[in-house]
């Protein structure tokens, strides 16, 4: 067995910076047990796999593919970055010639567009409700101790547990905190969180004036410890923070050691726009 492979970094205009994705093309239809393996070899926080929907269809011609998303433990139902990396792929290196493309997915379509400052993902809006503190205060307080929180919402089509700061805190506040991932496996064993979103709002000044919000995203129930930069998650934030900005239009920047910037649009039609740039760092083949 050979199939194509690339890594690509999204979210990012740079090499070694935003989130990594492995994507693979295939020709023919894979064993269902080898996705998971392939994941785990490439020990990334996603690996995407690109199929074709018609024995006719061709990677650089087609406008439409299925697309599945694999972290090292598990498929997820939804993953942005890899989502963007695989656009990546087939319009920078696999040269597709269409303006948009379609991926069927266990989330419905998804579609990714071509733009002048990177790729364009449209992707479901997931509103978060308020939630009891107490009901998931171990989880909070084994994530970051005291430290002062000043919302909490969770988001149950998502399963995501969005964890707002105070906002006495700031950027750097946010960059150095530390949480200790390991332990949230056994504060929260139920099943309810699958991922831990602690977000922030912007500073109004400094080096930090073009971000409206920031966030930080931890999901060591589905094997990955903390991702770089989460379009998923931002599915999520964007609901949250255009409630309470009173904005449309956002840019966000997530504050993972990496780094990764994402500009959003929230549409009449109950979704959101997110846009990102994208690197393709590494192409080869896998052989199994």
């Amino acid at each position: 067995m050979k199939l194509p492979i690339f890594i690509v970094d999204a979210f990012t205009a740079r090499a070694f910076r935003g989130n990594p994705a492995a994507v693979c093309l295939l020709e023919n239809e894979l064993d269902e047990d080898m996705h998971q393996k392939i994941a785990r070899e490439m020990n990334l926080s996603e690996t995407a796999f690109i199929r074709k929907l018609h024995p006719t269809d061709n990677f650089a011609q087609s406008s439409c593919f299925g697309l599945r998303w694999f972290t090292p433990a598990s498929e997820v139902p939804l993953c942005g970055h890899a989502t963007l990396a695989s656009a990546a792929v087939l319009f920078h290196k696999i040269k597709n010639m269409n303006s948009t493309l379609t991926f069927v997915t266990l989330s419905g379509e998804l579609r990714a567009r071509r733009a002048e400052d990177g790729i364009v993902l449209d992707l479901p809006l997931y509103p978060a409700h308020p939630q009891d503190f107490h009901e998931v205060e171990d989880l909070i307080k084994t994530a970051i101790g005291n430290t002062l929180v000043q919302d909490i919402c969770y988001s149950p089509d998502t399963r995501k547990l969005l964890v707002r700061l105070s906002d006495v805190y700031n950027r750097s506040f946010l960059e150095n905190l530390k949480v200790n991932t390991e332990n949230l496996l056994q504060a929260e064993n139920t099943g309810k969180v699958k991922g831990l979103i602690l977000t922030l709002k912007g500073e109004p000044g400094g080096q930090t004036q073009a971000f409206d919000f920031y966030s930080r995203y931890f999901a060591p129930w589905v094997g990955v410890a903390e991702d770089p930069v989460t379009g998923s998650a931002h599915a999520v934030l964007s609901s949250y923070w255009s409630q309470h900005l009173g904005k449309k239009e956002m840019h966000a920047f997530q504050c993972s050691r990496r780094g990764g910037e994402l500009g959003i649009s929230l549409r009449p039609d109950g979704r959101v726009d997110i846009r990102g740039g994208a690197a393709v760092v590494l192409e080869g083949t896998l052989t199994a």
